[in-house]
């Protein structure tokens, strides 16, 4: 019992000081983060889930507001092992959210990605103001 509280512990930490030092990017200028950790705020443009596919990932595709451009997004991957932790149907859930993910910045198939495994590394965040809708 007590090596599984020591292991959620050091977790925690982990997680905690993995996003303490992360730079703040936009989906736009996370090509530029790759081999780093970093925090990429943006909409989520799609999320899907391919069920039949190996690993059943979910796809987020995340895209900045003043460059909407799906070649210039950041995909954030949940494996099916860890579907659970967000929902269980994170892709319903995330569909159309602003948002920020924080962790380690891939490149697969000419995109910056992210690998997502625990509800930790998101972030739900409103506009400032009425005015930033527009």
């Amino acid at each position: 019992m007590h090596t599984v509280k020591v292991a959620i512990a050091s977790a925690a930490f982990g997680l905690w000081a993995f996003s303490a030092g992360a730079v703040t990017v936009t989906p736009a200028e996370a090509m530029g983060q790759v081999g780093h950790v970093a925090k990429v705020c943006g909409i989520v443009a799609a999320a899907v889930y391919e069920a039949n596919a190996p690993a059943h990932p979910t796809f987020v595709t995340l895209i900045s507001r003043d460059q909407p451009n799906v070649n210039r997004a950041l995909t954030a991957v949940i494996y099916g092992t860890d579907r659970a932790k967000f929902g269980g149907a994170p892709e319903a859930a995330l569909q159309g959210q602003r948002m920020c993910v924080t962790g380690f910045v891939s490149f697969f198939r000419q995109s910056p990605e992210m690998i997502l495994s625990t509800p930790t590394q998101l972030f739900y965040y409103a506009p400032p103001s009425v005015a930033a809708l527009r």
